[in-house]
């Protein structure tokens, strides 16, 4: 059966609303995925420390209270039972202030704020008090910068020296908080990642970290970060590369990454639940820390295109805005095959999609096959970059 395909840009906005000291919150978001389940079940889960839970849900500034309420409802099991009220309150606070105050801020996204500029850590680093310091001491470097990408080059340029922390394997331990590594002096990839993307954090860069745990040579592991400018790009911690980013040494391993076998994969990390567990290779028993498969971005990113090619980006969601993996068969305007493959689900970056080169100017027919139906489309190739995206209706999931 033939379906008409439907292409569907959706927008959650997020309102709150607090009651009385003691009470649950009541949650409404134009996003069918609400969070009064999840912040019901985290307050339910903190046992003891409920009630510092609750006091910054109710102290925190009105125009805070989504972000501290995105915090509690995604907030690790270990943070739930032990962060203060008053830790989360200055976080919030400083989260929200360097993002207000930044001349970038209206290019970026509610839920790239909420999940890469607000969170406290990163990974299973030491919780630790940095964000208002780090605020006062970064902020005027990057008060001339124009954008984010500028920001975070000028941050890893000047942090590490400001700060006298150098990469050493002789750190005390790999996921060290940037004050434990800062005490030493010494840190890691993992412990330099970190302090990168708390300072980006600080001055209302979007930032997350990123690593693999097996290169595909088999020559060890790596992490380092990304920063969002318009899309994400990354950078090597205490690697800087002028005022450039997507430039590092190790672009020509990650370019030979597999996202199909585990260890060799690339992974970012995302405080917002995920279907997808980041490896962490200093503690694997620890299964805590959610994450999206990049890879693809890196082993495109190694690929030149040829002339008169264009990159063509494809996705399929469910009504509910869920990314979901759909067949695709892309054929040319003589229903030739040129291409078959898989779109990219909730395990992937929300910005990363299943993207195939093809000839500027041609007329091209994509089928897109899900749960027992098929959608078709009809394009032509542009030189710009192009999303094609189905969405499946009620009826179809």
């Amino acid at each position: 059966m033939m379906r008409e395909l439907r292409v569907t840009w959706l927008a959650g906005t997020v309102m709150l609303v607090l009651f009385g000291a003691g009470q649950h919150v009541a949650v409404s978001q134009t996003d069918s995925k609400s969070l009064v389940p999840r912040v019901n079940a985290a307050l339910s889960r903190a046992g003891d420390n409920r009630p510092q839970l609750e006091r910054a849900l109710k102290e925190v500034a009105s125009e805070h209270r989504a972000g501290m309420q995105f915090l509690i409802a995604y907030m690790p099991e270990k943070d739930l039972k032990s962060l203060s009220a008053d830790y989360l309150l200055e976080n919030v606070q400083y989260a929200y202030q360097a993002w207000n105050q930044s001349t970038w801020k209206e290019k970026i996204p509610v839920e790239v704020f909420l999940n890469n500029v607000l969170p406290y850590a990163s990974i299973t680093e030491q919780r630790e008090e940095w964000r208002k310091q780090f605020c006062e001491r970064f902020s005027p470097l990057v008060k001339d910068a124009k954008s984010p990408g500028e920001a975070a080059a000028i941050l890893n340029r000047a942090v590490f020296g400001q700060l006298k922390v150098k990469y050493s394997t002789q750190r005390k331990r790999a996921d060290q908080g940037p004050l434990e590594s800062m005490e030493s002096g010494l840190a890691s990839c993992t412990g330099l990642s970190v302090i990168l993307i708390d300072a980006c954090r600080s001055v209302g860069v979007p930032a997350r970290f990123v690593g693999t745990p097996l290169w595909s040579d088999g020559s060890g592991n790596h992490s380092w970060v990304e920063v969002w400018d318009n899309g994400w790009h990354f950078t090597g911690a205490a690697e800087p590369t002028g005022k450039e980013l997507d430039r590092a040494w190790f672009l020509g391993r990650a370019s030979k990454a597999d996202r199909d076998k585990g260890e060799h994969a690339i992974y970012a990390v995302s405080y917002k639940k995920t279907p997808l567990l980041f490896p962490m290779v200093w503690a694997p028993d620890q299964k805590g820390i959610s994450a999206v498969n990049v890879t693809d971005r890196y082993t495109l990113a190694a690929k030149k295109l040829a002339d008169g090619m264009a990159r063509v980006m494809f996705v399929a969601t469910l009504s509910d805005g869920s990314r979901c993996g759909a067949a695709i068969q892309i054929r040319d305007s003589s229903g030739k095959l040129i291409y078959k493959g898989r779109t990219n689900d909730e395990r992937f970056d929300r910005n990363d999609h299943i993207t195939v080169e093809l000839k500027i100017g041609q007329e091209y027919r994509v089928e897109f096959a899900a749960n027992e139906h098929q959608m078709v489309q009809e394009f032509q190739v542009a030189k710009e970059n192009k999303l094609i995206s189905a969405t499946l209706s009620a009826s179809d999931e």
